[in-house]
Parts: structure tokens; sequence; C-alpha cells
């Protein structure tokens, strides 16, 4: 895993320098994005890069197609393996009515159903696992989808830039002091409560999920500022949970006082809290760049945690169930 870790900025690049065909369906104001587990991260990415532009977007996971979708909608079903069940249910329901579609996969169900069906279909091979083919899928879904997403290329290059620079701090050629990465796993001990705060909601459930997955840990989020209405009260008990506070550089002048609060009720009642800081540069990039640290940091848990973080049994078995 940790290799083809190492090897996200080439496979970023390559994925959105490749020949893969664009589409331009005209007239699009709403997206649906639609996938579960790794393909559903992809989702959250594009609903934050898009989050201030006129185009509306959706995110499901789940089996339901909105009601909300019409002629003007594009459907992006998204499954890494090609046989998510959720999604493959979406499609289907999306073929019946009279949106756009384009399906990204590895090849399966997914893509014998576009092809059985005329529907706009690209192949990406997966790398190692879902979770892992992300910067594949992520940058190859960016390449397709140029001419509908009002999205700056130099802010997709720049993304790929902030990726190389990173790698030479976190990478597993540099495992001293100074990789954050490792810092940041060998601090979480108990269950860590992830703090976000708008706009960096996709970095903290890939986090999440990353957690849980490869380092088999449980894991919580909360968004900052919700947080102080409820999660807040529980700290006054204290238990085996761990925060770590995800700060954007140009967080909103509000959220910045209130992480500044926050932080002071921490060292108050001697709470123990790791902060992490976004790069500055466009949401893309903050966010590939914080997606790429804590991914890598959950790595190294699980390394020192003595577990392989490349199978995943528990979800093998509720496929299996399903299937």
């Amino acid at each position: 895993m940790y290799k083809v870790y190492d090897k996200w900025p080439e496979i970023a690049k390559e994925s959105y320098e490749s020949e893969q065909n664009v589409v331009d369906f005209r007239g699009i104001d709403h997206i649906v994005f639609a996938g579960m587990g790794g393909s559903g991260a992809l989702g959250d990415i594009f609903s934050a890069i898009l989050s201030k532009t006129d185009i509306h977007i959706a995110v499901v996971k789940g089996y339901h197609l909105p009601n909300t979708v019409d002629s003007h909608t594009l459907v992006v079903t998204t499954s890494i393996s090609g046989k998510t069940i959720e999604t493959l249910s979406v499609l289907e329901a999306a073929n019946k009515s009279d949106c756009k579609i384009v399906a990204f996969s590895s090849g399966g169900r997914m893509q014998k159903y576009c092809t059985k069906n005329k529907i706009e279909y690209r192949n990406i091979p997966q790398l190692h696992s879902p979770r892992a083919s992300f910067t594949r899928f992520l940058y190859s879904i960016l390449k397709v989808l140029g001419p509908i997403l009002p999205v700056k290329e130099t802010d997709i290059l720049d993304s790929i830039d902030q990726l190389e620079k990173l790698r030479k701090q976190i990478s597993s050629k540099n495992l001293d002091k100074k990789n954050p990465s490792l810092n940041l796993a060998e601090w979480i001990s108990d269950i860590p409560v992830i703090y976000y705060p708008f706009g960096l909601q996709a970095a903290a459930i890939r986090f999440k999920n990353s957690l849980q997955e490869n380092a088999k840990k449980h894991a919580m989020i909360e968004d900052v500022i919700e947080a102080c209405h409820n999660d807040i009260v529980s700290w006054e008990k204290k238990d085996k949970v761990q925060p770590i506070l995800l700060e954007g550089v140009d967080d909103y002048i509000k959220t910045k006082e209130r992480w500044k609060i926050l932080k002071e009720y921490f060292r108050t009642n001697k709470i123990n809290c790791y902060e992490i800081h976004t790069v500055r540069g466009s949401i893309i990039s903050k966010l590939i760049n914080l997606i790429y640290l804590l991914d890598y940091a959950t790595i190294y848990l699980a390394v020192i945690s003595k577990v392989d973080p490349s199978p995943t049994k528990s979800i093998d078995y509720m496929k299996n169930k399903l299937s």
C-alpha cells in the first residue's frame, strides 16, 4: 500500500494528463455524485470544490436518486470496484430518468450495464484498493468533466505540485522526526475525534474512513461550530478520546475565533489536542494535501499497531451477505 501512496503525485499528474475523452453536456446546473466508501469520498471532494459555484451539488451514499433530478442534471456514478450495489441502484434509476449520466469504474457490473445501455462510461484501472486509487480517480474525473466544472486548471496543477512537496516530508523514505504523518500516527493512542471547519468536511470524513479501514480504529468527526453546541459537553467527563483539529489557514474569521476558544477550553481542562493546518492555495490543494498527509498517518498507525492496513474482512463479509 505504501508503494502506491509514494507515487500519488505521479499518479495524479498522469491521470489528469491522460487521453480520457471529456464530456461536454450543455445546460447542467445540478450534479449528483453517487458512490460509497472510497468512491463516496470523491463526491465529498467535488461537493467542496464546487460549493461556491452556481452548480447545485448532491452527494448520494445509498440507493436513492434525489427527486430533484431533471434534464439539467448530470449524475456521476463512481464504483472503483465496479460492483457496488448501492451505486448500481442509483445508476439504474438515473437511466430511467431524463438526466445526463457518466459512470466511472475499473470494470465490473457497472461497465457491463453502461455498455448495454449506451451510457457514457470511463474505465479507470484500480490501484491496490479503492482507497489507494483515490488520486487516480479524482484527477481522471477532473479531466473528463473539465468542460462542465468551473474549476481553474491552474488550481488543479497547483494541487499536484503541493502533493509533490508534501511527499518529501511524509513518504516511507523519510522516517525521521520531521515527518508530520508519522508524528500524528505516534500521537494517536485512543479514539480520535476529528474537528473540522466549513469546507474541510471531505478531508475529515476521508480521515475517519481511512482510520477505520487502514488502522482498524474507531474514529468520530465533528463540525467545529456545531460541536460547540453539543459535543463540547462530553468533555466534562474523562474518556479515552483524543481531539484532532483540522484548521484552514484562511478559515472564516468567526471560525478562527471558535478555534481559539476551543483550544483554550482544552488547555484549561488539561486535554491534549493535535493541530493540523492546511496549505495555502485553492480548495483542491487544501483538501488533497490534507488527505495525503492524513491517509499516510493511518498507514503508519497500522504499522505501529501491528495490523495489516490492506485487508478489510468485515467489508467483505457485508458485501458477501448482500450480493
